[in-house]
């Protein structure tokens, strides 16, 4: 449902979408695994009244949440995605749920479908408008053992809509441009308020086209991962223990 995305938009088109204050500029990723560093968008808690500042600002954390509370993260298992259905009671989640709502910029997202006994068929799924995305997530900083701070984030998930359901049966929450300050503002807006904001997007939101298995392994990150190709073409791959990391 979300286990590789990609952000592929220049930096000022980042700026533009999240209105942000300048970005640095950064390259194109075609290839956005786990544990790596991704950008996320949140409120800018020390902004003060009458600021010049943007209401917004980016951080660089590592994909893979562990809670505040963890002491150590070894205990844990990959959190990339929760589920947002659930995330508001879970353990976990709850704290980030209410305090720690964040925005992931995305070109789009990789989905495995699974058909039978055969080898994954990855698809490439980007809006069908074209431009970026924001993913729903969940931002936390947690005390490393050697008394560091690490900071990371998951995305939240949702049912897939019937354009996606033939591939997989889950897929990430993506908020509206309207949202993004309701969905930021845990201050004044409990999970309870945001609730409505974690379905599916409409049906006609998503386009998805089969891709080579080249994408499977995180050494390859060239634009050829997203082209088209015949399903099922094989390619280079990491084992496929690693593709438990799609069907969280």
């Amino acid at each position: 449902m979300c286990g590789r995305f990609s952000l592929t938009s220049p930096a000022e088109a980042v700026e533009d979408y999240f209105d942000l204050d300048p970005v640095e500029p950064f390259p194109p990723r075609y290839n956005i695994a786990p544990t790596q560093p991704i950008v996320i968008v949140m409120r800018d808690t020390d902004r003060r009244a009458g600021s010049n500042r943007r209401e917004r600002q980016t951080r660089l954390v590592r994909w893979g949440f562990v809670p505040s509370w963890a002491k150590d993260p070894a205990d844990l298992s990959l959190m990339i995605n929760a589920r947002g259905e659930t995330a508001a009671e879970k353990p976990a989640f709850r704290g980030a749920m209410r305090h720690g709502r964040v925005l992931i910029p995305a070109s789009g997202f990789y989905e495995w479908r699974r058909d039978g006994d055969g080898r994954p068929q990855p698809f490439w799924v980007s809006p069908a408008a074209g431009g970026l995305v924001a993913f729903a997530g969940l931002y936390s900083c947690f005390m490393a053992p050697d008394g560091s701070e690490v900071e990371t984030a998951a995305i939240l998930t949702t049912s897939a809509n019937a354009t996606l359901r033939p591939i997989h049966h889950r897929m990430p929450v993506t908020i509206p441009q309207a949202a993004f300050g309701r969905w930021l503002d845990g201050r004044r807006y409990e999970p309870r308020h945001v609730s409505d904001l974690l379905q599916p997007v409409a049906e006609d939101f998503w386009r998805a086209v089969p891709v080579s298995e080249r994408v499977n392994k995180v050494a390859n990150m060239g634009p050829d991962l997203q082209e088209t190709v015949a399903q099922n073409e094989m390619a280079e791959a990491d084992p496929p223990s690693q593709m438990n990391l799609f069907g969280q």
